[in-house]
This record gives structure tokens, sequence and C-alpha cells, in this order.
């Protein structure tokens, strides 16, 4: 079966993770999925094939005769997707030879196009698949599924020498807690590889650190007409506290190593008021400083307007993995070599974001990052194309080749 065809089947198992949620998983569709790719890598021929009660899905490829001595190499993609855009039936639309021009996602009256994707004139004469413009895709991260899985099918039926090779299918990547419940022992690699990246060839082990900031703003509500000096409106008292972060410093403001403050929710009336932010940077200097910058404003807003005005909740996410990873340089140094193996090029752009492997890195596995040819993720002009899924899996498989020699 073609990396594709899997991603198709799997894509219509809608997955969103419930970033609300104080279960694990977050959300039981996600078990879903995860029985179907239990049944899936059992038929594979897999050995030790487990689906936990936390959703996470284990299994192994023993290695060919005679390399049971190899490094045992991981190989992990998550099941979930994100919440938006994802509150009914998805489907999936396939146009083969792209001409690289605007291209219409069904009847939403929304247009994929190179004047907002660059990239897409690269893509002319591919076969692309997109959404019908009305829900996420979940290529992020189901292509990396498909493509593994592919890359097992292949290994088998090829008879491709290999190495002890481990494989795990996690929940709840998308709400930071997609390690929460991994068990590394079971898992059973020495080093292992995230597939959730973007295009084919991406190698990427710099990772934002991250943390989530939640201001909660308590006001003091009275009758309009006779408020003067005694009001305290907990909405603008939220204004003011966006006000009061750098201006430039957002998701859309920034790009490469630079770091940026992401306001991601917000609500409010006079009596009170919530913000929700995420916080991210490369550097780890630059990254205490913004919650530094974060802090001194809940003091001054406090002193301004009464202490208890404004609470401030900073809960950290992960690190930047590259202080593990930089100790084991061969993961990069295969990789490369690997994705000049398959004629791709390799690409070592830093991780604007996170993936599991930033977590399982500092737990012990150092585990970076490789692309799985999509794009645009978390909303609906998500796309991938079958020809970037079948590099991507050449890559993994010309990984897997280096670490049985």
């Amino acid at each position: 079966m073609k990396a594709y065809e899997r991603l198709l089947k799997y894509v219509v198992v809608r997955t969103p993770s419930d970033e609300s949620s104080n279960t694990s998983p977050s959300s039981e569709c996600q078990f879903d999925l995860a029985r179907l790719l239990e049944q899936e890598m059992r038929d594979l021929g897999l050995s030790d094939v487990h689906l936990d009660e936390y959703c996470y899905v284990y299994g192994k490829l023993p290695a060919t005769k005679g390399l049971e001595d190899k490094p045992a190499i991981g190989f992990i993609a998550h099941m979930d997707t994100v919440s938006d855009f994802c509150d009914h039936d998805i489907k999936p639309v396939i146009t083969e030879n792209y001409d690289g021009g605007d291209l219409a996602l069904g009847d939403s009256g929304l247009i994929l196009s190179p004047n907002n994707f660059e990239h897409l004139e690269n893509l002319k004469g591919r076969t692309l698949i997109t959404t019908d413009g009305t829900t996420v895709l979940g290529a992020d991260d189901k292509a990396g599924i498909a493509e593994i899985l592919t890359m097992v099918e292949q290994l088998i039926t090829q008879q491709i020498p290999h190495g002890p090779i481990c494989v795990a299918f996690t929940p709840d990547e998308e709400v930071g807690t997609g390690t929460a419940h991994f068990d590394i022992e079971r898992f059973g690699a020495d080093y292992a590889y995230t597939l959730d990246g973007s295009i084919e060839g991406e190698i990427q082990y710099e990772s934002f650190n991250a943390c989530k900031a939640e201001f909660d703003i308590k006001g003091f509500s009275v009758h309009p007409g006779s408020s003067k000096d005694t009001m305290i409106n907990a909405s603008l008292v939220a204004m003011e506290i966006n006000s009061l972060l750098p201006g430039m410093e957002t998701p859309r403001g920034t790009e490469g190593y630079e770091g940026f403050y992401h306001l991601t929710g917000m609500s409010g009336e006079c009596a009170k008021a919530h913000l929700d932010y995420i916080v991210r940077d490369h550097d780890t200097e630059f990254f205490e400083a913004r919650k530094s910058t974060l802090r001194l404003i809940e003091k001054n807003l406090n002193e301004k307007w009464g202490e208890g005005t404004v609470t401030l909740t900073i809960t950290e996410q992960y690190k930047n993995m590259a202080e593990i990873i930089s100790g084991c340089q061969h993961l990069i140094d295969n990789a490369k070599t690997a994705c000049e193996n398959a004629g791709v090029a390799p690409l070592m752009p830093p991780i604007r974001g996170g993936t599991d492997g930033c977590q399982l890195s500092f737990k012990g596995l150092p585990c970076p990052n490789l692309g799985t040819g999509g794009y645009a993720f978390h909303g609906p002009y998500e796309h991938i194309t079958v020809e970037g899924m079948d590099k991507s899996v050449a890559v993994i498989i010309e990984l897997v080749k280096l670490y049985a020699v």
C-alpha cells in the first residue's frame, strides 16, 4: 500500500484532542484510530503490538538475522489533530497533475493560492491532497503514521536488512501532553525520530523553549452611572496587558530563531476577564526574559489597580531539544546522508513549534524530527503531495539502512 492510501484511510477518522480535558487521552475519539492502527500493525507482522489504557500504540519489527546488535531505532508519530476546523466529517480531495496555480477548495469559497503559499509553484505536476476547505486535513500528523507503516511494509516485502525497529503512535501531541504516559522502556529504542515536520527532507533538532501563560483579571463592577474612581473594568485591564507586550513580537512578525508572544484566547466582561498566551523562544536567556516581562506586567498592574487584580499563571511546556541532540550528532549526520541517498535535499530549519521529541529527548530518548511532505498545518489550507510522502518514506528507509551497517 502506498503512503498516501494509508493517509486517506486515517484522515477520515476524526481525532481532535481537547485542551480543556483533564483525562488521558484528552478525547476518546483518538482510540478509534488507535484500534485501527493496532490491527494494521498486527496484520503487517509487527511483534509486541500493544495499545495501552492511555491510547499509546507500540510495536516492534525484530532485526534481520545477524543484525540484532545494531542500535534499536524508533519512529514516532501522533494520532491527534488540532480541534480547530475539525467539528464535522473530513473529506480529502485529490488533484492530479496540479498546475501550480490557484485551487478552489471545494465549495467553501477558499482558494489555495501561491499568492499566500509561495511553495505551491514548486508542487506543479504533483498529485495534491487537500481538504474541501471546511476542515483540517489531518496530515499533521497522520502523514507521519502512514509513512512509518509504509516503511515497515517495504522493509518486510522487499527484505531490506535492518536492525531492531521500534514504532509508537501517541495521543495528545497537539495539546502538549503527548509524552505524559509514554513508556520509553516498552518502546525499546536507543534513539528515535518523530515524523511530524513539514516538507520532505526537513531535519529538525532546534526547537523552541515553550510555556503557556494565563492572565486572570478580577474587576470591580458597579453601576456605570456612579462608578467614578471606583469601577475597575476587567476587560479594559486585559486590553492594557496586551498593549504592554511588544507589538511586533507575534507569530506574524517573527521568523527563524525569533521568539514571540501569541494570544490564543480571550474572554471578558466588566467583572472578570481571561487571556491565554503561548510564549516561545529558541534562546534560553531570551525565553526567561519573556517570562520576566509577563511577571513585571502582573506586578505593575497590581500596583496600579490593586493587589489581586491580575493573576499570572505560567505553565512550562517543553525545552529546546538541541541541548540533548548536540550530544548525538550521528542522528543528524545520518539523517542528512539518508536524504542525499534518497535524492532529497536535506533542510535544517529550526522548529517554530515543538514535537513529542522535545520532551522525549529530555526524558532520555534523543529524538529529532523529520519532514512528512505536508504544508499549512492547523487549518483548512492544509495540504500534502503523494510524491512528497513517497520521498519521506524513501528517506526513513535509507536511514534504517545506515543504522544496519
